[in-house]
């Protein structure tokens, strides 16, 4: 297996601390979901955005392999979970839209796309994950 990137975030302070990159490429204030702080995020809001950004990213992989160039939108949204007390679990839908395509070929599209994206790769039978074309 052959390594294309690695990356290290540091965190102090939990669900009210800061999150950092290791290179200090980048510093977040994160708080517990659901706070109105300003300038902040939480663990749930960083997933959805990378969980979206890599799916959509896969999505691009398998419509250059099929020639097209229709342009797509991923919404992920994350959900935190309480399956008893004190035990938490993550759940996520995945909505996609792919521009001029009837529905059924776009949800046959962003199935394939869920069996390739490192994401959804991570998460198979870990969590419940839904996939919808919108």
């Amino acid at each position: 297996m052959k390594e294309l990137y690695t990356t290290t975030m540091i965190n102090d302070g939990g669900r009210s601390g800061t999150s950092y990159a290791e290179d200090q490429s980048l510093s977040l204030k994160i708080a517990p979901p659901g706070s109105k702080l300003e300038n902040v995020t939480n663990p749930e809001q960083l997933f959805a955005a990378g969980y979206s950004a890599c799916f959509n990213s896969a999505l691009d992989l398998i419509k250059r392999q099929q020639k097209m160039k229709n342009v797509s939108t991923i919404k992920a949204t994350v959900k935190l979970m309480e399956q008893a007390p004190f035990d938490y679990v993550l759940a996520v839908e995945i909505e996609g839209h792919i521009e001029g395509l009837p529905l059924e070929e776009a949800q046959q599209l962003l199935e394939l796309t869920h069996t390739v994206c490192p994401y959804s790769k991570a998460t198979m039978g870990n969590i419940n994950v839904s996939i919808k074309a919108v």
